[in-house]
């Protein structure tokens, strides 16, 4: 981009969200940046609830490059684009977008594929496993195509609310083995991975569990992240899992899918991951 002067002028890159204080974004795509040299500025932008669509048609009109949409903008960031990724389209909501050389925005979800990325760097090998995914909500929906995409040997959705998984797995189906219970229906089953994508973390709560639901060497992964193991993660600890994932490597997963998505290079997660974990436990 260059500047009425004629000189180049740093690229802009945001997340918009409500709340966004919070928010990590910048100073993850910042080591991102310094990474691999690339010359970019990100900052995060506070949008009120019914702005989504302003908001985002100023940022670009004024140059701005890609954009990372939280909470609760991402079904709004679908509307607003003009063209869809395979897995936005399957998500139903957005969380990248991105200017191309057509003109044109392009909608994104690489939330899954963040997760799965982070699965893989710890070691988690998801095919032929039996996966057990809770919740039936947004950000379940954002995770499905990427995990029936690793072809683990079946998928079950438990939910609460049964019909809200049977849902997802009507939506789903042609994608890999995917079936839908409620909690209650999970008793005498065994799982070799199970992913919490249910919000009760934030509260510390737990999704009512039978305590066998584990195979020898379960692995188990919470979506959500914190200085110390969440509500879920420690009931796996209790209950006999053999390794425990928080969500902080999927953040960081979704935003290295985003940079290079913007950047076209793909940057190092671990670094980045070991920095944002050692300030959190600095905070302890």
């Amino acid at each position: 981009m260059q500047s009425p002067l004629g000189f180049e002028m740093t690229d802009q890159y945001a997340v918009f969200g409500n709340p966004i204080n919070h928010s990590k974004s910048p100073a993850i795509h910042r080591q991102f940046a310094e990474q691999t040299g690339q010359d970019l500025h990100y900052a995060k932008q506070l949008v009120a609830e019914d702005e989504f669509v302003t908001a985002a048609h100023t940022f670009f009109a004024q140059g701005g490059k890609g954009l990372n949409v939280t909470v609760p903008f991402k079904v709004d960031a679908f509307g607003f684009a003009q063209e869809l990724t395979p897995r936005a389209q399957r998500a139903g909501a957005v969380n990248t977008l991105a200017l191309q050389s057509n003109g044109k925005i392009l909608g994104d979800n690489t939330d899954g594929i963040g997760m799965v990325h982070d699965m893989h760097n710890l070691g988690w090998d998801i095919g032929a496993k039996r996966v057990l995914v809770l919740g039936a909500g947004g950000a379940v929906r954002g995770i499905l195509q990427p995990l029936l995409a690793e072809h683990p040997e079946k998928v079950v959705i438990a939910n609460r609310t049964r019909s809200k998984a049977e849902e997802l797995v009507a939506e789903f189906h042609d994608l890999g083995n995917l079936q839908a219970l409620s909690f209650e229906d999970l008793v005498g089953k065994k799982f070799d991975i199970i992913v919490n994508g249910t919000s009760a973390s934030l509260s510390g709560e737990l999704p009512p569990l039978p305590a066998d639901l584990l195979n020898a060497q379960a692995c188990c992964y919470d979506m959500m992240y914190g200085a110390e193991p969440t509500v879920f993660l420690q009931w796996a600890l209790d209950n006999g899992s053999a390794k425990i994932a928080d969500g902080l490597g999927m953040l960081v997963g979704q935003a290295a899918e985003a940079f290079y998505l913007w950047r076209h290079i793909r940057p190092e997660v671990v670094p980045v991951i070991t920095a944002l974990r050692r300030q959190l436990n600095e905070k302890k």
